[in-house]
């Protein structure tokens, strides 16, 4: 026969798997919802691209001023080149996770 122990301990696992099985159904259903949603057309997309700026907004001499206190106190420093990166977020950790050796 089971102890208390080992049936409370059965107990909290099927809870666990019932709960478990109502988040993969939960998630399945707004994929299944999501992928049926009508996709943005790109027509508006490159017309929104393409439209003239608004000049309502921060004036030119307020924009200037910024930029000059800017330049003050960050220096002669420059942008030499701004690049797209080879790695990714993920890459990134799997490089720090994998690249501590254990030591002998």
């Amino acid at each position: 026969m089971l102890s208390l122990a080992a049936i409370k301990a059965l107990q909290i696992y099927g809870l666990a798997i019932v709960i478990s099985m109502l988040v993969a159904v939960l998630i399945k259903v707004m994929v299944v919802a999501t992928s049926r949603a009508k996709p943005v057309s790109k027509v508006a997309a490159v017309a929104q691209k393409t439209a003239a700026p608004v000049t309502v907004g921060i004036p030119a001499e307020v924009v200037a001023a910024i930029s000059a206190a800017i330049s003050v106190i960050t220096g002669p420093h420059h942008i030499l080149h701004i690049g797209e990166s080879k790695r990714n977020w993920a890459n990134e950790g799997r490089i720090a996770q994998h690249s501590h050796q254990p030591r002998h």
